[in-house]
């Protein structure tokens, strides 16, 4: 599996605590879950989560993440 270029937001960093994401989880959703675009940030729908971020040059700064419902 290839290994993103992550910068992970406070926010981010705190939700993956609270709600039990690794950072594969993120990587799996950006790479494999459809994509839709909101004010200029990506939202990336895999499973029964979703990422929230933008795409800077080569690297993507994670705003949050959830789940679906």
């Amino acid at each position: 599996m290839i290994t993103l270029e992550l910068e992970i937001s406070q926010h981010a960093k705190e939700q993956m605590i609270n709600r039990g994401f690794s950072k594969r989880e993120i990587e799996e959703c950006i790479m494999c879950g459809s994509k839709t675009l909101q004010d200029g940030k990506i939202i990336s729908t895999y499973r029964d989560y979703k990422v929230v971020y933008k795409k800077i040059k080569e690297k993507y700064f994670i705003i949050t993440i959830m789940y679906r419902w």
